[in-house]
């Protein structure tokens, strides 16, 4: 069933969207050679404690972390780790937070130290095909539209767009209906109206779409060993056009 939320919960979760902004702009600086997965995932919980929020994510489905912290080609849910990040790794930090029972939910991508060209071009691509769907985030549009304008300015990079993971509803469980694939046919799935709260989350490789899981039974990494890259939002569909509620400055 898909739950559509009154004026009152969407800025309670704009709230809880600005404490996980909060998180991703410190990180920013945080995140450099010698940082571990652990001080990162520590390092957001810090933040949620100073807020009074709490990792929506710990206990979900028996995870134990705060936040996935995925390197290189992980696709999605790796796990905080004692080993040093070093130069030119890329790592996607996801995780959702609870402020007083309502959700956000975001990942974003950070190059450690300098990145190559090849990670520079496909954090470009996925960010700016994150603002793509966004854009087609509309009342009265389909999900489809979403994931055909994802798709179509992807793979006109020569890259390509994960399938096995896609963007969901949120709010007041973590994932909910719809399914919001990142791929797909304009003009087809469910229609967006006003009030629902989705997240729009492209998983982008640099080889093959498809995935593999590590044994923990969480990690997914690209088949091929090729890099992969994440950016996601939560947001909004309002008559006034898509309510981005963890919206970073400068983003």
């Amino acid at each position: 069933m898909i739950t559509r939320k009154s004026p009152r919960e969407i800025d309670q979760m704009d709230k809880s969207g600005d404490v996980l902004a909060e998180i991703h702009e410190g990180l920013r600086d945080f995140i450099k050679p010698g940082v571990t997965g652990e001080e990162i995932n520590q390092f957001a919980m810090d933040i949620m404690e100073k807020h009074g929020a709490t990792a929506e994510q710990i206990g979900y489905q028996g995870y134990e972390y705060a936040t996935c912290v995925s390197i290189n080609d992980e696709i999605c849910h790796g796990f905080p780790r004692k080993t040093k990040l070093k130069e030119g790794d890329l790592v996607k930090v996801d995780m959702v937070v609870n402020l007083d029972g309502a959700l956000s939910d975001s990942c974003w991508a950070y190059v450690v130290g300098q990145g190559s060209d090849q990670v520079n071009h496909l954090m470009e691509v996925t960010r700016k095909a994150l603002y793509k769907g966004i854009e087609q985030a509309q009342v009265g549009n389909r999900i489809g539209d979403i994931g055909a304008a994802i798709q179509e300015y992807v793979e006109s990079e020569d890259l390509t767009v994960v399938r096995e993971f896609v963007g969901h509803g949120i709010g007041p469980t973590l994932h909910e209906e719809p399914s919001v694939p990142h791929f797909g046919q304009a003009g087809k799935g469910k229609r967006l109206k006003e009030g629902m709260v989705i997240t729009i989350e492209p998983m982008v490789n640099t080889g093959t779409w498809q995935s593999s899981l590590d044994d923990n039974g969480w990690t997914a990494r690209t088949k091929d060993g090729g890099l992969s890259c994440q950016y996601e939002h939560t947001l909004a569909i309002t008559k006034n056009g898509p309510r981005i509620l963890t919206k970073q400055e400068g983003q």
